[in-house]
């Protein structure tokens, strides 16, 4: 009985861990307490250990350390994904060898479909390369989304790639390109998540959650009949409750084996990882950005509480600016420009956009407006008076994930 509780303590803890460790740094969750555990524990435990280690060792320990960090984190690599596939593989195998001969065919019938989900959502995450904006696809992703002039300004280059950045698009320097709607590289399936495996992945986490609870409610078919003598008039608080309770235990280890057991106990306290990061995915989808672009929003959200946004109509601006040319060519002005840096009179071509956007943001670095320009440009105290002009609706937004535009 003390065994059994000090596992599931352990593997409750360790969850509870894993989850910081993973989710902590969201944006959502950053001013949240989950965000501060993150940062206690991935940024100022190490940088303590450092500090002891370079006193102790010169650093030796530090080095090796960061070294396979690196490698790890900061470079593309299979080992993520092979311990994924070797933990699922594993679990099921111990699983099923154990707990097949015991379950109902009605119980079965959803395994092979259940378990080979997982597999066929992480292909097709791995192997999606349809994202990666070349120069020979480079015109075509141009044409996806356009410029919002908040989060995405048109004539920003890659300094990598060499081309103007398509909208909504981010390089990826694990993968070494830049990736069309980029989300995130996922180290789980060794590549970027964009524009169309972005559904993929959300159907990895959706499986993945499916298998563990289903799993975890086999395993308990299969062990609960060993609890079936526990009298219920005792109450919980009751020692001979108790001690029935830890002899149902071992007569469910002897029926199941700890391979049941373990692996059940492992899905059940697993299982919430990939469904709190689904939800997360879907909260991201209502409110139609990106993970890439919930944190330039969220940077914009700080930067309007300290007031140093303001926007004005972008018809407006281009106007003056087209107006300012023309009085310089007839030499009646000197004005300096109007349009902020990286700004231009005239757009891409782009595809038919539902959501109109006559809207141009900027960021002081006093909180003053540009000089000269204060009658057109008014301060932004809320990403409420902003238009994000890639949410269609949530609707839409999810019919768009569907189709993987």
């Amino acid at each position: 009985m003390l065994a059994f509780r000090n596992t599931v303590i352990a593997v409750l803890v360790i969850s509870f861990f894993t989850f910081v460790a993973l989710f902590g740094k969201l944006p959502a969750l950053r001013n949240t307490p989950i965000g501060v555990l993150q940062r206690l524990l991935c940024l100022n435990i190490p940088a303590t250990f450092r500090r002891l280690d370079t006193t102790f060792t010169g650093g030796r320990t530090s080095r090796a350390l960061a070294g396979i960090g690196h490698y790890l984190f900061n470079q593309k690599n299979p080992v993520v994904l092979a311990i994924f596939l070797t933990l699922l593989t594993g679990s099921a195998y111990l699983f099923l060898t154990a707990a097949w001969p015991l379950l109902t065919w009605s119980q079965t019938l959803p395994l092979p479909f259940l378990l080979g989900a997982p597999y066929y959502f992480t292909y097709l995450c791995v192997t999606t390369r349809a994202d990666h904006i070349t120069p020979q696809n480079h015109t075509r992703h141009l044409h996806s989304y356009p410029y919002d002039h908040l989060l995405f300004r048109p004539d920003h280059k890659c300094r990598t790639c060499g081309f103007v950045k398509p909208a909504r698009s981010k390089h990826c320097s694990l993968c070494g390109v830049c990736v069309a709607k980029a989300d995130h590289h996922c180290p789980w399936v060794n590549n970027c998540l964009g524009r169309n495996n972005y559904r993929w992945f959300l159907a990895l986490l959706l499986s993945l959650a499916a298998i563990e609870f289903y799993g975890a409610y086999l395993a308990w078919k299969v062990l609960s009949q060993s609890w079936t003598d526990l009298d219920s008039a005792l109450g919980w608080t009751s020692r001979l409750y108790w001690s029935q309770w830890g002899n149902g235990f071992v007569r469910a280890i002897n029926t199941g084996g700890l391979s049941v057991a373990g692996v059940g106990l492992l899905a059940v306290t697993t299982a919430p990882l990939p469904l709190g990061l689904l939800v997360y995915h879907i909260y991201l989808i209502w409110a139609g950005m990106t993970t890439n672009e919930s944190s330039k929003w969220a940077d914009w959200k700080d930067d309007m509480a300290d007031g140093y946004v303001y926007r004005a109509k972008r018809s407006v601006i281009v106007g003056k600016e087209k107006e300012r040319k023309r009085q310089n060519s007839l030499g009646q002005g000197d004005a300096k420009a109007i349009l902020p840096k990286g700004e231009c009179e005239e757009d891409p071509p782009c595809c038919r956009w539902p959501v109109p956007n006559d809207q141009m943001i900027v960021r002081t670095t006093d909180g003053n407006p540009p000089i000269g320009q204060e009658d057109l440009w008014e301060k932004v105290r809320s990403l409420d008076d902003i238009v994000n002009v890639y949410d269609l609706g949530v609707f839409r937004n999810f019919v768009c994930i569907l189709q993987g535009r």
